[in-house]
């Protein structure tokens, strides 16, 4: 049972590189599952045994992307807002660092709103979780706003630094977001 599985893992992996290699090259549109086969050395048969279509496949990806970018969210760990968010676009960046092949397929020939949509997503809910937990939040402001203009700014910056990251280090830009995003109110 275990070697099943360990091959299933090895096939799904190959698909996945295979998929995002072509993305690299061509749109999502113009690549075949034959074409995904011949790259990943797997047979059509093998390949619809574990998904239905190229859709699916690309779907269980950002799946997988979308569950690892969670999983480090969880992780997230601040005393303020301002910790908070510096922590979030940390996590952000450093998930593109050690995703970067695949965020850079998907986005550069391939409709880059598939991509911003799993992020926004993401990020959405954990901002939104944060907001609701935060007994230091100012009433005043609708919580969606605020979560809709942090997402922004976190997701805006993150690609900005996908395109842009021989131009900036990600430390450099979470030192620049430590100046730019303002320390916490003190009360008077």
């Amino acid at each position: 049972m275990e070697k099943d599985d360990l091959r299933i893992v090895k096939t799904k992996k190959a698909l996945y590189n295979a998929l995002i290699n072509m993305m690299k090259e061509k749109t999502f549109e113009e690549i075949k599952v034959s074409d995904i086969c011949n790259k990943a050395l797997v047979n059509r048969t093998t390949f619809y045994a574990h998904f239905e279509d190229k859709y699916s496949l690309l779907s269980n990806l950002l799946d997988n992307l979308k569950k690892s970018f969670t999983s480090e969210l969880e992780k997230n760990k601040y005393s303020t807002s301002k910790e908070y968010y510096i922590e979030l676009i940390k996590i952000f960046l450093t998930h593109i660092e050690k995703e970067r092949d695949t965020y850079l397929a998907i986005a550069i020939n391939n409709r880059n709103s598939i991509l911003t949509d799993m992020i926004n997503d993401v990020i959405d809910n954990d901002v939104i979780t944060k907001l609701k937990n935060d007994e230091n939040l100012d009433a005043t402001i609708p919580k969606d706003i605020i979560s809709k203009f942090f997402i922004g700014a976190v997701i805006n910056v993150g690609m900005y630094w996908l395109y842009n990251s021989d131009k900036y280090t990600k430390e450099e830009v979470i030192n620049y977001l430590i100046e730019l995003i303002p320390n916490e109110k003190t009360s008077k």
